[in-house]
């Protein structure tokens, strides 16, 4: 990365060059960031992952940015334009807009009104209009008119036409006129004449106009669909007049009859070109803002939805309720196989809840059932209630879970190779079983757009959310860990350094040699060299083997350190572990050394301490009102319990145990003034509300946090 660019990226996430050179370094070595943060802390200053994640990123932009300089310049040359002042303008650019204003001059383009001009030899008018020396346009155009160029008033058009496209392509006219559209346009939408009934969803835009600085993201993704779709028109301008001031500054040098037509030729410039140009650029930097914080939000939901805490190995009985179809049951082992399947009918049109709640004792019995997992789709409060209802040993618990995406999950190919032989049904009640023993390993087997925790997730640039949600699984992946002997393909592939290939050699190794007793065996898949193996190994566990370290976040590199340390204190290694009146009374000082840092020492310490600790913490359950069965029953008022489903910037969503969710709007969250609804309330928070409206009709419920606990 060239000087000038990493001044910017330190500048602008005040990261010191020294340590920002030290973390691109070890990125283009091939070092992944979980890697780095976790085990390269003394190279880097001790950047976490956010930093780290954000100087990949700029790192990829600067590369684009190099590799568009490229094109430009060879194109330029190409053309005999490149001279010595724009090749250090192009080479030296920081920003793609800002290098694209420079190239539009030179830009091969479609034949304009300004080439035609051009063709019919009135440049060196243009040129002379321009120069406003002169006091006679038409004297000088008489000398124009010919075989093309009909008469003066035709040579004057041309000329001006010429003007026009010279202005629109001035670098620094378009950069103070797009600042005063960021900063002073308005947004205005309109319905489409004739579609106000079909578009009463976007209602609230049929006449709807505000400065776009000031244009909330939700808003501006709300317009941009219903353009999309046809139901609005929606316009971003600024005063002409106000466009025409910025340039007169800049062309007019006189106050003549050339000037007149220059004063013209800017007019038609500003309304012709420069107007819906910047109305385009203006749309796509406001939307790249709202884009950005849409994915900050998704990432955000999604992380906290696969860190959510795990049941562990438990067996369970996992439920996708239905009514007209029954609800489909499943009971998995400890290690989510799939042990028995079948449908039970307690609800109407059947109502079979005798043989219905015989059936669920039979099996609770026979696979030794401890937990209930209930999907929270269609019939899931009437099956919890039913389920309630009946009398299990006081170890059996019962969770409602999150079954969003599950049908998804049914009809992957992941799920036809994991159950070639069951039909989606069976598949879809496996995930809900196994999200509650384990979120983060059921989840990742699904597209992360199709889990409904974001905000306009189809409205937004697609490849930025996929590197942001990819880096969201990826982190939570990797600073939770994996056990080597039971992880699918598809939670592999997301540990740092393997991927999908490497991964699926890791399953086909463990089929045919069995499991994994040691970490260094990992040397022996195929494919899988040094680096993948140093990159990975750390983040994989192995429970029971013949390393103890082996079921640790302790890097292999470091097995040495934690040798020494045990053999100064004369106990096992064995011992040491979990010992923590002998570990917080070690001096870091007698064991760092140039491979093994203070802050490594002191990572590897609190990892002996609580060896394998998962971040996750603990699962709780959670009970909604039983007198509330539909939006009926919701009494203005009412307090009630709730679980929190999805976080936007304007609110969050709330489950209160029934088919509808409520909004409590951003400012009904907090007593206090917050700025981000995030800051407050995370996604299954377990909170109280207050309804504050029913609109029954739209199956609309608003709520409130606000005075409720």
């Amino acid at each position: 990365m060239k000087n000038y660019y990493l001044n910017h990226v330190s500048s602008l996430l005040t990261v010191n060059i020294e340590r920002l050179n030290s973390a691109i370094l070890l990125l283009k070595e091939g070092n992944t960031v979980p890697f780095i943060s976790r085990y390269r802390k003394e190279r880097t200053g001790n950047l976490d992952e956010v930093a780290l994640f954000e100087i990949e990123n700029h790192l990829n932009r600067y590369n684009d940015l190099e590799q568009r300089k490229d094109t430009i310049l060879r194109s330029m040359e190409e053309q005999g334009a490149l001279t010595p002042d724009l090749r250090s303008k192009i080479e030296n650019e920081l920003e793609l807009v800002r290098l694209e204003d420079i190239y539009l001059p030179y830009k091969p383009k479609k034949r304009t009104k300004a080439q035609i001009a051009r063709e019919k030899g009135l440049e060196p008018l243009s040129e002379v209009i321009l120069r406003q020396t002169k006091d006679d346009p038409e004297f000088l155009a008489r000398a124009f008119v010919g075989n093309e160029v009909e008469n003066i008033e035709d040579a004057l058009s041309g000329a001006r036409d010429i003007i026009a496209e010279k202005i629109n392509e001035d670098a620094g006219v378009r950069s103070a006129i797009r600042l005063i559209f960021i900063k002073n346009a308005y947004i205005r939408s309109k319905v489409v004449k004739g579609k106000e009934e079909i578009a009463v969803t976007y209602r609230d835009y049929f006449d709807f106009s505000e400065p776009v600085k000031n244009c909330k993201s939700h808003r501006l993704m709300a317009m941009l669909r219903g353009e999309r779709e046809k139901m609005l028109r929606v316009h971003v301008s600024v005063e002409v007049s106000e466009m025409e001031e910025i340039v007169e500054r800049r062309y007019i040098r006189a106050r003549n009859k050339n000037a007149e037509q220059v004063a013209m030729a800017i007019s038609d410039s500003c309304k012709r070109l420069l107007m819906p140009s910047m109305e385009t650029e203006t749309i796509n930097y406001y939307k790249e803002i709202a884009d950005m914080e849409a994915i900050r939000v998704f990432a955000s939901n999604l992380r906290q939805l696969l860190m959510l805490p795990p049941a562990g190995e438990k067996r369970i009985l996992g439920i996708d309720p239905g009514f007209r179809t029954g609800c489909k049951v499943v009971c998995l082992d400890e290690f989510g196989t799939l042990l028995h399947h079948e449908t039970i009918y307690p609800h109407p049109p059947k109502s079979e809840e005798i043989a219905a709640a015989r059936k669920i004792h039979t099996l609770i019995e026979a696979y030794r059932i401890e937990m209930i997992a209930i999907g929270n789709g269609t019939a899931s409060r009437e099956t919890e209630r039913f389920i309630s209802s009946l009398r299990f040993r006081e170890d059996v618990t019962v969770f409602v879970v999150d079954e969003s995406g599950a049908s998804i999950y049914s009809a992957s190919k992941v799920a036809r190779d994991e159950f070639p032989e069951y039909d989606v049904t069976v598949r879809g009640s496996v995930s809900i079983a196994r999200r509650l023993s384990d979120p983060l390993a059921e989840l990742i087997k699904i597209d992360p757009k199709s889990i409904g925790v974001g905000q306009y997730q189809h409205d937004v640039n697609q490849a930025k959310l996929k590197t942001e949600l990819d880096q969201v699984v990826v982190s939570c992946v990797n600073r939770v860990g994996v056990n080597l002997n039971t992880a699918s393909m598809q939670l592999l592939s997301y540990v740092s350094g393997l991927g999908p290939s490497i991964a699926a050699n890791i399953i086909e190794y463990r089929k045919e040699h069995g499991a994994f007793s040691q970490r260094k065996e990992l040397n022996k898949v195929p494919r899988l060299g040094a680096k993948a193996f140093q990159q990975s190994a750390g983040f994989l566990r192995i429970p029971g083997g013949d390393n103890p370290l082996d079921n640790s976040a302790v890097h292999p590199e470091n097995y040495d350190v934690v040798n020494q340390v045990a053999k100064k204190l004369k106990i096992s290694v064995d011992a040491l572990i979990g010992n923590k009146s002998v570990l917080t009374g070690i001096n870091a000082a007698e064991f760092v050394n140039e491979n093994c840092g203070e802050l490594t020492f002191n990572d590897i310490i609190e990892e002996l301490k609580k060896p394998g600790r998962d971040p996750r913490g603990k699962i709780t359950s959670f009970q909604f009102d039983d007198s509330i069965k539909s939006i009926d029953d919701l009494i203005e008022g009412a307090v009630l319990n709730g679980i929190v489903t999805n976080v936007t910037n304007f609110g969050a969503f709330v489950d209160i145990g029934i088919k509808q969710n409520g909004l409590v709007h951003i400012s009904e969250i907090s007593n206090t003034f917050i700025q981000n609804p995030a800051d407050v309330v995370k996604l299954h928070q377990a909170v109280k509300v207050r309804v504050l409206s029913v609109d029954k009709e739209r199956e609309r419920i608003q709520l409130s946090m606000r005075n409720c606990e």
